[in-house]
């Protein structure tokens, strides 16, 4: 199964984040599953596709022209794919996925994960999202998606399109789910 992983080019100030990423790449790669992700060997990006292919998993990477050497493109890993721009690299990467999780992140993993469940939500996609919940992270972003499930903006079958995973375990268990 081909994973897609949105988190941050960034390491954070959590070392937390940075060991649960190295921990679920080896994860992935101990279970068949390859990594697909935004192409960067920087921060949380960089450490989860490290992982991977140190414990023996495929890893993409998708990256826009012009991040290419802003982020720092990872050329070590097994295939680097340059798109034209970020439309282009969260296309690729939908169609290259068979599950998605969004690891904590900035503005960018955000923008990817809220993208991928519209896609679900209107049919353009239906496969599995996960938020990575590392240390309460996203408990805030959960708790105004359930406002606003409550509030009637949100159907609740549409709320049920994003799973919470408190474990890197649950969260495999999450993307294997169809």
């Amino acid at each position: 199964m081909n994973i897609c992983v949105y988190c941050g080019s960034s390491p954070g100030k959590n070392k937390t984040i940075l060991d649960e990423a190295q921990k679920f790449g080896r994860m992935m790669a101990e279970s068949g599953h390859n990594l697909v992700y935004g192409g960067s060997s920087l921060g949380v990006m960089g450490v989860i596709a490290d992982s991977v292919m140190l414990h023996g998993g495929e890893v993409i990477g998708v990256i826009p022209e012009n991040l290419f050497s802003k982020e720092v493109a990872h050329t070590g890993i097994t295939r680097l794919i340059t798109v034209k721009d970020m439309h282009q690299r969260k296309s690729h990467m939908a169609e290259l996925a068979d599950a998605f999780v969004a690891f904590p992140g900035g503005f960018g993993t955000m923008e990817e994960l809220f993208e991928i469940i519209t896609w679900n939500q209107i049919g353009i996609l239906n496969k599995p999202v996960t938020v990575m919940n590392i240390g309460g992270f996203y408990d805030k972003l959960i708790q105004m998606i359930d406002h606003a499930a409550e509030t009637g903006f949100i159907k609740e079958k549409n709320r049920q399109i994003i799973q919470v995973a408190e474990t890197l375990e649950q969260c495999l268990e999450f993307c294997k789910q169809s």
